[in-house]
């Protein structure tokens, strides 16, 4: 089973190593740096479209960031 908090975690750890600062995705975007927070280390689950935009800006793999290969190894 895939976790909110392993999806959080490789998000988190994906904006913490990527060239941007938070204020900057968050101005990209079109949220305010606090909500982007929210999103990376409260409990706030960001929408569909925020996330599509947060990989695209960051030029992730949504499937990684999802946990997908950890999800299909697990089932082996």
């Amino acid at each position: 089973m895939i976790t909110y908090a392993q999806i959080q975690n490789k998000l988190t750890k994906a904006v913490e190593q990527s060239r941007f600062t938070k204020t900057g995705i968050s101005k990209e975007i079109g949220i305010k740096e606090t909500t982007l927070e929210k999103y990376l280390y409260g409990n706030t689950k960001p929408p569909v479209y925020i996330f599509a935009n947060l990989c695209k800006i960051l030029n992730l793999d949504a499937n990684d960031i999802l946990c997908v290969a950890e999800y299909y190894e697990n089932k082996k």
